[in-house]
């Protein structure tokens, strides 16, 4: 079975990039425009391997999707942010909130793959 990605991304480029590396990789790839959809998501999707989630969206921002996402879940999902932020206080704020990494964007497939596999696995099958 194919592990699952979801990716919160305002961005509808940055969603279809980054779903087009990691299916190419083999990987599963749902997606979400926001904080809000993403906790959807996570609410009616079954198993989801890692989560790549973006910082500055509207609704809800991607720190606040990850505490509200850590504190209404027992899943322990890793979630990475995937932002053009790169900036020590927030990378800190994420990490204190559970974030398992940060890849700053425009991001290199190579990285985002090898990142991926090292959270999740390789993919089986």
């Amino acid at each position: 079975m194919k592990a699952t990605v979801l990716i919160i991304d305002d961005s509808l480029t940055v969603r279809q990039q980054v779903a087009a590396v990691l299916t190419a990789a083999g990987y599963e790839v749902i997606e979400a425009c926001d904080g809000l959809a993403g906790l959807e998501v996570v609410r009616t999707h079954g198993e989801i391997s890692l989560i790549l989630c973006d910082v500055n969206m509207p609704h809800m921002d991607g720190l606040e999707f990850l505490e509200r996402f850590k504190g209404e879940n027992s899943r322990q999902t890793p979630v990475v942010m995937l932002t053009t932020n790169g900036t020590p206080d927030l990378i800190a704020r994420a990490k204190r909130a559970g974030a398992r990494g940060w890849i700053v964007k425009p991001f290199q497939p190579d990285l985002l793959v090898g990142a991926v596999r090292r959270i999740v696995g390789a993919v089986a099958g």
